[in-house]
């Protein structure tokens, strides 16, 4: 079984992923607590961290299951086939949305070229690929995804 993206409609990550277990399909949309502003109040809300995405852990046979979902739209493509995100990736994901020290998570499109080192901090020696550890923030790259996580600690 491989862990595939899955596209959503837009602000659908959360719906998808509750119907998606409901019909038994292993899934993930990992959520990060942000700190909302309106014009008479703050408020923190639980939103995904990436955009329009889920991950779905299935059998390549049953990958037309997760279309029972009203929001769910295609799945995503790297280098023309589906996008598969390693477990080890999926483990990272989950370990840093549940450490003590992150405040702050940011995505942005992964950028060629980039230099990938981890030389200090909490995650020295781990598996995921990661560019840089600074003293306010730590960068994780997704290669099998194409996306940079911006991860900032207390």
């Amino acid at each position: 079984m491989n862990w595939y993206v899955l596209y959503t409609k837009p602000k659908w990550e959360k719906k998808v992923a509750e119907q998606l277990q409901a019909i038994g399909i292993d899934c993930y949309c990992p959520l990060v607590i942000k700190e909302r502003q309106w014009s008479d109040r703050k408020k923190k809300v639980e939103m995904p961290l990436f955009n329009s995405y889920v991950f779905v852990h299935l059998d390549e046979k049953d990958r037309s299951l997760v279309f029972q979902s009203p929001g769910a739209v295609r799945y995503l493509f790297w280098l023309q086939k589906p996008a598969i995100v390693r477990e080890d990736e999926i483990a990272t994901i989950k370990k840093w949305l549940n450490a003590p020290d992150v405040a702050e998570i940011e995505v942005s499109s992964y950028q060629v070229g980039d230099t990938i080192e981890v030389d200090s901090g909490p995650f020295v020696n781990h598996k995921a690929v990661v560019q840089k550890v600074t003293n306010s923030h730590y960068i994780l790259v997704l290669e099998s995804m194409g996306y940079v996580l911006k991860i900032k600690h207390k």
